[in-house]
């Protein structure tokens, strides 16, 4: 892929991650009755909805910086890597009549760090790929 192909893709891709996290943090951190409902489902309200919420925060930002991107993405496949568990094992696809909406937007987050973590491994400290 051409660089600057790739650096447009990078930035659609850092939109899509941070985006969808960031606007989930409203919910997370004013309590609303979807956010207590989820976390409480998987036995982590209040703690972990709000622990979420500062991880997902903090990652949004790392991956709009484009120096910390990789490290803001590695932080959102951790997260989501634990959302889509609960979705799987605890919650269920579709949660509260969202019709999965939520699961998919977990999907898309992990999938666009993933590819972000990919095209921005050489930013990680100690990380050389062998030539």
């Amino acid at each position: 892929m051409k660089p600057q192909v790739q650096r447009r893709w990078s930035w659609i891709l850092r939109l899509v991650a941070a985006g969808i996290m960031g606007q989930t943090l409203y919910f997370k951190f004013t309590a609303a009755p979807e956010s207590v409902y989820i976390f409480s489902r998987v036995g982590m309200e209040p703690w972990g909805r709000l622990f979420v919420g500062c991880l997902e925060l903090a990652a949004s930002i790392l991956i709009l910086i484009p120096r910390t991107t990789a490290y803001g993405a590695l932080i959102g496949i951790g997260v989501m890597t634990g959302a889509i568990f609960m979705h799987l094992t605890r919650l269920g696809i579709a949660v509260q009549g969202d019709s999965g909406l939520l699961f998919f937007y977990a999907l898309a987050v992990f999938v666009s760090c993933l590819i972000l973590v990919g095209w921005h491994r050489h930013t990680l400290s100690g990380f050389r790929l062998r030539e």
